[in-house]
């Protein structure tokens, strides 16, 4: 992939010591591959689980899943960094070997009011970082053209994910995968590679997010693993 000047920019100053920590759980630094999955269901594929494996640095959200030893390989068996919040349903493999990953907590609705809540689920010695708000979402909103402080708007986790691989690393190749809402941005319902489903959260407007993703495709600045 060859960038252009305009999308070799610099990293945020207020984000750098994010890059910074991120960069310590990748594989080479700086990394030059980057991957960061959705949760949406993805059939199996050697040569995408390969490509997502090969990155220097992971980035998956919430309740994600993972290749297995011996089973069908679909999006890799990785993972360097988690985004994931308050409400997540974790799976058996959201806090497997917690203690060699960075997590990263993103509650946007805490920037609208919503109060504290600490999950049952978390180990008691999960150390995280939170992602600024004033930094994280406040840029994301206005990448996204949406009035999230006035509607008390919040990007997916997901798209978060993929925002900062592309804001931290501009330099680096960028792999996306498991985002249903490229091709359905009318979609009111998630579905999940661990199984089930949930609603799409009335605080997200996911149509912007897939024209925002689709611009980056365009401009083949990532790459989309269907």
């Amino acid at each position: 992939m060859t960038l252009t000047v305009d999308q070799c920019h610099v990293v945020p100053e207020g984000l750098a010591y994010l890059r910074d920590l991120m960069e310590a759980y990748a594989r080479r630094t700086p990394p030059r591959t980057v991957a960061a999955l959705g949760n949406a269901p993805l059939d199996p594929s050697e040569e995408r689980a390969d490509a997502i494996d090969s990155a220097d640095l992971i980035i998956r959200v919430n309740s994600f899943v993972l290749d297995e030893p011996g089973g069908p390989r679909a999006q890799g068996a990785r993972a360097d960094v988690v985004v994931w919040n308050r409400i997540t349903s974790p799976t058996r493999f959201t806090f497997d070997r917690y203690r060699e990953r960075l997590y990263l907590l993103a509650e946007p609705m805490r920037a609208h009011g919503r109060p504290e809540v600490w999950p049952m689920s978390w180990p008691e010695d999960l150390g995280f970082v939170p992602l600024p708000n004033g930094e994280v979402l406040a840029r994301i909103g206005e990448e996204l053209e949406i009035p999230w402080k006035t509607e008390q708007l919040a990007p997916t986790t997901g798209f978060t994910a993929a925002w900062l691989a592309m804001t931290l690393f501009p330099a680096a190749d960028v792999h996306l995968a498991g985002y249903s809402f490229v091709n359905n941005p009318g979609q009111t319902e998630w579905t999940y590679q661990a199984g089930g489903s949930s609603p799409v959260g009335p605080e997200h407007r996911i149509d912007a997010e897939a024209r925002v993703m689709r611009e980056w495709i365009d401009q083949e600045r990532v790459r989309l693993w269907q």
